[in-house]
């Protein structure tokens, strides 16, 4: 495609396009598809495990018995029979969830988008995480929401600091639309939200009368450790919507993922959907109900953790091999990423500019996971789709680029 620097346009755009941001990880797609890079960016799932039997099997079963059904459309708000494997799973982890109170979505993306098309207006606050997920940020910026972000630490988001974020907001008559929050395995950090702080934050939202998104897609991706309940089994006052999506725990190329939320919201989701997409894949939904008819689902995730876990601790191991001293980084018990901190003064949007021309290796530099571009001493390191010995790899040019940029400012300092 031509590039021109006039846009002829421009006079077309709504206003608020002004603020739309591009994700940093859709922008990594075309270098995560380079054969001869190798890519510690994309949060790609490790889907070549999949069974390509038992997807012959199920597209196969649908094809024969049911497929002008499945090439038809469908209620928005998805299939009964989807809405109730959606329930089996949430079981999984100790959540109990009624089937009509499910959408099933198109991905857990587009339940982000509803939740802040349906509830946001231009200027409304947003608290999330500082970092945060770098594919919910555009979303937010779409809609003009002015997100205030909350540092975590290893326990996850500092509560002390989000009550008195809340406080301050009170003071000036602003109400905070929602809290958006990844409490198992922490995209892009990593880390989990201790039970303490889930109980802290369920109260305070209940003290304030406020709403929390709960974005869990890794939840099913436990490695070790104790097993948490998820905010919305905690909470009691209908303050909490729950997001979470099949692309971890079967495959992202299905496209469906789902929200649950108390009927009035869902009602408005609903219309939201309506306008969007009108509803849901069909044939992924059949492929997914097929799947769960004729094969237990858990054992696919079973092997999958048994991978992640392999992949996540050569990751740790190179990490300690190759990496300075200065640099420190997360130690996640499931889920897909590393999180590293570098010294202040480098900047990991120029260290990823280098790494990809001159040494054929990518990540996600950190200030992607910030609205207003700071954290740029921070990466984030996929482990999931990448092979041991190519993770070792990867790590080791990392860590000579960030050598070099280290050694380079010495020189600069004259130390």
């Amino acid at each position: 495609m031509t590039r021109i620097g006039f846009d002829k346009f421009e006079d077309f755009y709504a206003r608020r396009t002004g603020g739309m941001r591009s994700s940093v990880m859709r922008d990594l797609m075309a270098v995560i598809a380079m054969p001869d890079v190798i890519t510690l960016a994309g949060g790609l799932p490790n889907t070549e495990s999949f069974p390509a039997k038992t997807l012959a099997k199920v597209t196969q079963q649908i094809a024969m018995n049911c497929s002008a059904a499945a090439l038809q459309y469908g209620p928005t708000e998805g299939f009964q029979e989807t809405k109730e494997n959606i329930v089996k799973v949430m079981a999984e982890e100790s959540t109990v969830a009624d089937p009509d109170d499910i959408i099933v979505t198109t991905g857990g993306q587009q339940g982000i988008d509803l939740v802040t098309r349906i509830l946001v207006d231009p200027g409304d606050i947003i608290i999330a995480e500082a970092p945060t997920y770098p594919g919910a940020i555009p979303s937010f910026c779409s809609f003009e929401a002015d997100v205030v972000q909350v540092p975590l630490d290893d326990d996850g988001i500092r509560t002390d600091l989000l009550t008195a974020e809340i406080e301050r907001l009170k003071k000036e008559s602003r109400k905070p639309k929602f809290i958006y929050l990844i409490p198992n395995f922490h995209n892009p950090a990593g880390v989990c939200l201790s039970l303490e702080r889930r109980l802290e934050i369920v109260a305070l939202a209940k003290k304030h009368g406020l709403i929390i998104l709960e974005d869990n897609p890794y939840g099913q991706l436990r490695f070790e450790g104790e097993s948490l309940p998820t905010l919305y089994s905690l909470d009691d006052s209908e303050n909490v919507i729950y997001v979470s999506t099949f692309s971890k725990i079967i495959s992202p190329g299905i496209r469906l993922g789902w929200m649950v939320a108390p009927p009035a919201l869902l009602a408005k989701f609903n219309m939201g959907k309506q306008a969007a997409d009108l509803c849901p894949s069909t044939l992924a939904q059949m492929i997914v109900n097929q799947y769960f008819q004729d094969f237990r689902w858990q054992d696919y995730v079973e092997e999958v953790i048994k991978v992640y876990r392999s992949r996540r601790d050569a990751m740790l191991a190179a990490l300690e091999e190759y990496f300075p001293e200065e640099a420190s980084w997360t130690h996640p018990q499931g889920g897909f990423y590393i999180w590293v901190t570098l010294p202040e003064y480098l900047d990991t949007v120029d260290l990823l500019a280098l790494a990809i021309e001159e040494h054929k290796v990518a990540f996600v530099p950190g200030s992607g996971a910030w609205v207003d571009g700071t954290g740029a001493n921070h990466m984030r390191l996929s482990f999931s789709a990448v092979s041991e010995d190519r993770i070792e790899e990867g790590i080791k040019r990392i860590a000579k680029v960030i050598r070099e940029q280290m050694e380079l400012y010495r020189a600069l300092q004259g130390s």
